[in-house]
């Protein structure tokens, strides 16, 4: 999750540039899937025993992919007023009731 201060950074970047009229929901919406199929490709092909080469060959480049996905999801919870962590609590309680242990 990305920090208080992390956020403020973020939503002051787009509004000194001017840019929250390129980013309706559906945009950011599109945006994180795109981000999303990018840090996929880093895993493209690999079996499981070869993921771990891949990650620490590709770190940077998976770091920034990670990135920019919270990033966009960010700009898309703050434009839509939802709270992430809460939306998260409320799905892993969800999960928790749903998927008892058993």
């Amino acid at each position: 999750m990305l920090s208080k201060t992390t956020v403020q950074a973020l939503l002051a970047v787009l509004q000194d540039r001017d840019v929250e009229e390129f980013h309706p929901a559906r945009n950011l919406a599109a945006a994180i899937s795109v981000e999303a199929a990018e840090l996929l490709e880093k895993f493209i092909w690999a079996t499981d025993d070869q993921v771990r080469g891949l990650v620490d060959y590709h770190k940077a480049s998976i770091a920034e992919e990670i990135a920019d996905i919270a990033i966009l999801l960010t700009d898309l919870a703050t434009d839509l007023a939802i709270d992430i962590g809460s939306a998260a609590a409320a799905k892993i309680r969800n999960n928790a009731e749903k998927y008892p242990v058993e």
